[in-house]
């Protein structure tokens, strides 16, 4: 069994237990929405999108694909959030899934703790631009619909340097399939950095009896990050 919840997981946490036992989008509507928390780890890590190339990358975003080194530039060697999507596609850390009346919320075993996923707004308007964007959510049916927009372009699509743009718009479609597997299908569209929309699947399993760990990369970083 794993043991220790990272401080931040643990003072979330905390808060949960203030929340009403309601999930969903509306308390009056208490167990009407798929159970998706827990603990899950993804089944096949693979750090790359395409492993064997063929990205359909722009001419601008080819080139700065190709001036990347990984072993250098990875903006998690800097201890920088890895944004979204990597941060659930291309880590091979677990996470753990919390859902509350007003957001489903995902604590992770890395670099980047959490994510919100707002399931009472929409976009705010005048977006500033952030590592992980902002998600809203609803429920189809069995399925989590996850809409994100508003990102930075500071970050890696994957572990291989694929770059993004601020217009990057990620649709997820988040169900579980069994009782221990969960699903993720992203659709990234980036028009800026892409010639057409990427899809992906990730698949994760259910985790009973462990808790996220501590992970800290603040202090005594030896990493050789862009040189630094």
């Amino acid at each position: 069994m794993r043991n220790g919840l990272i401080f931040s997981a643990a003072a979330v946490t905390a808060m949960f237990a203030l929340v009403p036992a309601t999930r969903g989008q509306d308390a009056s509507h208490a167990g009407s929405v798929p159970d998706i928390s827990g603990v899950w780890l993804v089944e096949k890590f693979e750090p790359r999108l395409f492993p064997n190339g063929g990205a359909p990358l722009q001419p601008w975003a080819e080139m700065k694909f190709k001036a990347t080194n990984p072993q250098t530039d990875d903006p998690n060697l800097g201890c920088l959030p890895l944004g979204v999507p990597r941060f659930m596609i291309s880590v091979p850390y677990p996470m753990e899934i919390f859902q509350v009346p007003t957001r489903v919320i995902i604590l992770h075993e890395g670099p980047q703790v959490m994510r919100q996923i707002y399931m009472n707004r929409q976009h705010p308007k005048d977006l500033d631009p952030t590592y992980s964007g902002d998600s809203i959510g609803k429920w189809e049916g069995d399925t989590l619909v996850v809409d994100t927009i508003g990102f930075n372009d500071k970050t890696w699509l994957d572990g291989d340097g694929l770059p993004h743009s601020e217009a990057m718009h990620l649709v997820e479609r988040i169900r579980r399939v069994d009782h221990d597997t969960l699903a993720d299908d992203l659709t990234i569209e980036d028009p800026m950095a892409y010639t057409k929309p990427i899809t992906v699947q990730q698949v994760y399993k259910l985790k009973p009896g462990w808790e996220i760990q501590e992970y800290v990369c603040e202090e005594n970083n030896k990493y050789n990050y862009q040189g630094k």
